[in-house]
């Protein structure tokens, strides 16, 4: 109760960390305990995967990487596909967002530069596609002919 106080968690974090917490206790009293956790509807991965999904993207994370994360506490993928989604419109605000406030102090974003590259890194890394980086990116581009 004591974990589930804090925030939500998966029934996976949540073996885990009574595993550790308690290293005596036998599988069959975990299982039972965490049975009783969930028929009381104190646990649920449903709302754990709900919180999460709004948390992440409030913290600017994008659909690959809050997916990999869910799917690393082993939240069913029927759960994920409720909660999660790739054509989301927020990804692309989100983007753009983070894309403004990476480049608040520059002018324009000079195509190939240095800081380009850095931004595509940074957007790649916090699960955004490939369509959604090339959108937000390509709003502060500044192409020089050569």
């Amino acid at each position: 109760m004591d974990f589930l106080a804090r925030r939500e968690h998966s029934i996976y974090e949540l073996k885990q960390k009574l595993f550790i917490k308690y290293p005596d206790l036998t599988l069959v009293d975990l299982e039972n305990a965490l049975g009783e956790l969930r028929r009381e509807n104190l646990q649920s991965d449903h709302r754990f995967a709900e919180c999460y999904v709004r948390y992440r993207k409030s913290k600017g994370f994008a659909y690959k990487h809050i997916r990999a994360n869910l799917f690393l506490r082993r939240v069913h993928t029927d759960i994920v596909n409720n909660y999660l989604f790739s054509e989301d419109p927020d990804w692309q605000v989100i983007a753009n967002s983070l894309i403004d406030k990476k480049t608040h102090n520059s002018h324009e974003l000079v195509y190939g530069s240095k800081q380009h590259r850095r931004l595509i890194r940074f957007l790649e890394s916090r699960g955004f596609l490939l369509c959604e980086i090339q959108e937000a990116v390509h709003r502060k581009l500044k192409f020089i002919s050569s």
